[in-house]
């Protein structure tokens, strides 16, 4: 027997052998039954696959039209729109703070004309879009509602997802307007409205991806993202909504690493837990106790050197999402690293999930690790560990607590030090990286965005406001200024608003000048 010590990144010590002496399984719970460990559905992929999701977005919105149809032909089976950091954070392509970042990282929007150039040709009433906006999504939303009623879509057969999960901006990422609780409001005015306007809208997805990608390890990520999800669920309830209903269109986003074992039991964990929390919030109704959730793999596990690589790391990463019920799948291109991904790496990174899915044989069967003393053991584990960081965070008075004292930002901190310290002494291996180094010059071509585009949206945003009817946008605005003021749900004013071609920039700021900007 080796006597090597091994402990996982989330802290958890891995035995040698496992068996079924010191594997304690008590939950013998079937697929699509509670607490859901072992899947969703009670036949999972047999029954229909994960939707391969890609995500894209960049530069205008004729350029990102583009690769949706690639993609589409390619055979994604779901759309999932990236947007630019001034779209991010509520402002217009011709505004001061924009400048150098529009088109960057994402697609500008800043209306909705750009939004129908976004969809051309695309029938939104047939095609599941998952939108990651945060800050603005209650606008991205309303533009895509907005569209879809042009197009003569019935609004309560659309689907998708808004991501709108603005307490992991304040813990991790940073894309935030709004004071905590004016974007509370804001989220639990879109649970509201969609559960009667838009029913088959996901409304949140509860992320622990970018939670993750700061920096946090696997257990972290659960516990903080379940955390945050408690605390939007409390606000629904306060507002006196329906747990049963609104319950049932939370949706959940999370990362996939390379340790490919933790990672399964991390899903199988979370589903567990998520069923228990909301069973304990008052839900009834199996389906409102349901963790589903996105996968993308692991942007920050990528490498600039050796970036063929990372087609490896990916792999390992969609076996681990698939292994572990995901119910959608997003995966990385391999030159991530060193820009947007070019249309061949965004290929091989849908082909990685369908040779998954067509020719593993792993979606034969539901969750083919289970049984697994190992993998039983590490679903223990992670659960464990993860409950105990939730509790230190209910006992601080829940997430909003947790965050505006600095709790899940020291922590999450604290693990990607010590991430970086394992990789810098060598203790943790990144091949290519710290060992098995390369002295090739990397020939990978990358991707680059014309630096014209902002121009473009400028001279749109000039042609537009020439155009419109002006006193209708001041009074749609004067509206909104007026509801914010007071208790009235905002969802179906903004719908208004963007319709009458009211800019994303001009409706942010009318809600600046109520609640307020957020300053960390």
């Amino acid at each position: 027997m080796s006597d090597r010590n091994i402990i996982t990144d989330a802290g958890l010590t891995i035995n040698e052998l496992y068996t079924k002496d010191n594997t304690n399984i008590t939950d013998h719970s079937l697929p699509g039954e509670f607490p859901f460990t072992r899947g969703v559905q009670s036949s999972m992929y047999r029954g229909k696959l994960w939707t391969m999701r890609q995500y894209a977005g960049f530069s205008t919105a004729e350029e990102s039209n583009k690769r949706y149809h690639y993609l589409l032909n390619q055979g994604v089976s779901g759309l999932s729109v990236a947007f630019d950091l001034p779209t991010q954070i509520g402002y217009d392509s011709d505004h001061p703070l924009a400048d150098g970042e529009v088109g960057k990282v994402g697609v500008a929007i800043d209306s909705i004309e750009d939004m129908e150039r976004l969809f051309e040709g695309i029938n939104l009433e047939n095609v599941s879009t998952s939108m990651t906006i945060n800050a603005s999504g209650f606008i991205l939303l309303a533009l895509y509602v907005a569209l879809a009623k042009k197009q003569g879509a019935d609004l309560k057969k659309i689907s998708g997802t808004i991501q709108n999960d603005i307490l992991k901006e304040y813990a991790a990422r940073g894309t935030y307007i709004y004071p905590p609780k004016a974007s509370m409001r804001i989220i639990t005015d879109i649970f509201e409205w969609c559960s009667t306007d838009v029913p088959k809208w996901n409304t949140i997805s509860i992320s622990g991806y970018h939670i993750r990608e700061a920096g946090s390890t696997a257990v972290q990520e659960i516990a903080f993202t379940l955390s945050n999800g408690k605390a939007y669920v409390k606000a629904a309830l306060e507002k006196g909504l329906d747990i049963n209903v609104f319950g049932k269109r939370l949706s959940f986003f999370f990362n996939a690493h390379n340790d490919l074992f933790e990672e399964v039991a991390k899903f199988r964990a979370a589903r567990r837990m998520w069923a228990k929390i909301m069973r304990d919030l008052g839900a009834t109704d199996e389906k409102a106790m349901m963790l589903r959730f996105h996968t993308q793999t692991g942007g920050s596990t990528l490498t600039a050197q050796q970036p063929l690589n990372n087609i490896c790391r990916v792999t390992i990463q969609t076996l681990a999402a698939v292994m572990g019920g995901t119910q959608s799948l997003h995966t990385n291109g391999y030159d991530e690293a060193l820009s947007l991904p070019t249309e061949e790496a965004a290929k091989i990174a849908l082909r990685t999930q369908q040779i998954v899915a067509f020719e593993s044989g792993v979606p034969n069967t539901v969750d083919p690790l289970a049984g697994s003393y190992f993998v039983e053991s590490l679903t223990n584990e992670v659960e464990k560990a993860a409950w105990e960081l939730i509790e230190k965070i209910d006992a601080m008075g829940g997430s909003v607590a947790a965050i505006e004292e600095g709790f899940m930002q020291e922590q999450i901190a604290a693990s990607a030090y010590q991430y970086q310290k394992d990789i810098e002494n060598g203790t943790k291996i990144s091949v290519g990286v710290n060992k098995f180094q390369s002295e090739e010059v990397n020939k990978t071509p990358v991707f680059k965005i014309d630096e014209s585009i902002q121009k473009l949206q400028t001279d749109k945003l000039a042609a537009l406001r020439s155009r419109r009817d002006n006193e209708k946008v001041n009074a749609c605005l004067q509206q909104l200024e007026t509801a914010a003021k007071g208790t009235e749900n905002l969802l179906p004013i903004v719908v208004t608003a963007v319709e009458n071609y009211c800019t994303l920039g001009e409706i942010a700021d009318t809600l600046r000048n109520v609640f307020g900007e957020y300053n960390a």
